[in-house]
């Protein structure tokens, strides 16, 4: 079974529909690695609309450009492109497709496809919350940034139940990002303050 895999540019206080004005000063070779290993770990992209109209607007030009990212988009153009999208789409970036049927029922399907070594969601915050509401997502990729954006599209939307991860990779960069890598847990046992009075020391 493919591992479904999120990958987010996002804030101190939670936003993920960044801002190049907060996101490029922060950007460095380390980040650059980290990209570059997330998009490593799956062959098949999976993307929003607007998410891949921004993509498919950028990328194959830049592979046209033969410039210093012309490898990336090479290998952006090479993967399978799965595209959401309620609307009908025509598609000019060479092995785009969009997904047929249900977003959840199509995913799972997706992970258990022959060939299938892991999907990779870059950015798409309202793919994601669904995903997430479904319990499909099996790894969250952040690189939190250390700004607090204070507007814009936040990646945890308003609901009932807690989602509980845990944390399996952590890194600091040089530049204050912060790259945390969480697999999808179940809650922890319940516990109280009558647990944990006492645990704290006094300066």
């Amino acid at each position: 079974m493919a591992k479904l895999i999120s990958t987010l540019f996002i804030s101190a206080d939670g936003v993920a529909e960044i801002d190049p004005a907060w996101h490029f000063p922060y950007f460095d070779e380390n980040m650059g690695r980290a990209v570059g290993e997330d998009y490593a770990a799956a062959n098949v992209l999976l993307l929003g609309r607007v998410t891949y109209d921004s993509f498919a607007g950028a990328w194959p030009d830049r592979e046209t450009a033969g410039e210093a990212d012309a490898e990336m988009a090479k290998n952006l153009g090479d993967m399978r492109k799965i595209v959401v999208s309620r609307q009908a789409l025509g598609f000019t970036w060479r092995n785009s497709e969009q997904l047929a049927g249900d977003l959840v029922e199509a995913v799972t399907a997706l992970k258990a496809e022959p060939g299938v070594r892991g999907v990779l969601i870059p950015g798409s915050i309202s793919v994601v919350q669904q995903l997430l509401a479904a319990g499909l997502l099996d790894e969250l990729r952040l690189l939190i940034h250390p700004v607090a954006a204070r507007r814009g599209r936040k990646l945890f939307d308003e609901g009932e139940v807690p989602y509980h991860f845990t944390l399996v990779q952590s890194e600091a960069f040089p530049t204050g990002v912060m790259r945390v890598l969480y697999e999808w847990a179940g809650p922890p046992r319940p516990v109280g303050y009558e647990d944990v009075k006492g645990l704290s020391t006094s300066p």
